[in-house]
């Protein structure tokens, strides 16, 4: 890829008490690339992606977002932490799709998506209302605009999350295994969405244990174990000849 990566992680670490959840991360997606982080329960998949938002904070190395560092300023030789709505703001440009779609149960499907551009954005409703309808359509779910979440199947309310997170407009998007809290027959409504995605040059970082989705959709894939990127590369080479054994390994259970 040339120019600037869109995210760049560098020696990024973070820990959890005793636990080093991750250990010296170095990461770069570039912009209209799809990433796909795979590896094991535990392996700081997840994590990585909460800190690219800064819903986790590092505790050392260095993560930019389009330049600029995620959560932090530097003035003066030192790194100082936003406030909360300067990192509000910065947040607004990353939509992040959770495994357990966080929904608000007491608004509508459309209510839930003109929420954030309404608030943060403090974009006119009328605009907001086109486009969130616009959205709707594309996940296949225009007729869904009045229903409540709990009114939805569980494939419903994810691609309604999707949704909700394309209505800010971001120039990134973050899945967090937007597929394991569904049933195995739900899985491919959302899937289909991301590929969707995926075709339309939306740049993504998405932790995923649906290997076909890695394969078919990813311009690279990242295996990660024990807090550390151990190998990446297209998902063709990743896949068809993993180099690192641990690698291989893992793939030898996950594709059986």
């Amino acid at each position: 890829m040339t120019g600037e990566p869109l995210v760049r992680a560098q020696g990024v670490t973070k820990n959890f008490g005793s636990v080093q959840a991750l250990r010296g991360v170095d990461l770069e997606v570039f912009r209209g690339e799809v990433v796909c982080l795979i590896g094991p329960s535990g392996s700081g998949k997840s994590t990585l992606l909460r800190c690219v938002n800064h819903l986790e904070k590092v505790d050392s190395g260095r993560l930019t977002v389009d330049g600029e560092l995620v959560g932090y300023r530097r003035a003066r030789g030192k790194l100082y932490e936003l406030r909360e709505k300067e990192i509000c703001r910065r947040r607004a440009d990353i939509g992040m799709v959770f495994q357990n779609f966080n929904l608000f149960p007491h608004l509508t499907v459309l209510e839930n998506l003109i929420e954030a551009p309404l608030r943060v954005r403090r974009e006119p409703k009328a605009q907001v209302v086109d486009r969130a309808r616009a959205l709707l359509g594309r996940v296949g779910l225009a007729d869904k605009a009045d229903a409540h979440p709990a009114q939805l199947s569980g494939g419903q309310q994810q691609r309604v999350a999707i949704a909700r997170a394309l209505a800010m407009r971001p120039t990134l998007m973050l899945f967090d295994e937007p597929t394991s809290a569904l049933d195995p027959e739900l899985v491919g409504e959302v899937l289909d969405v991301m590929h969707g995605l995926a075709e339309e040059g939306m740049t993504m970082l998405v932790v995923t244990h649906e290997m076909g989705f890695a394969r078919e959709s990813a311009d690279r894939v990242v295996f990660m174990a024990d807090g550390a990127v151990v190998e990446s590369g297209p998902p063709g080479e990743l896949f068809g000849s993993p180099k690192h054994p641990r690698t291989r390994a893992f793939l030898s259970k996950v594709l059986a």
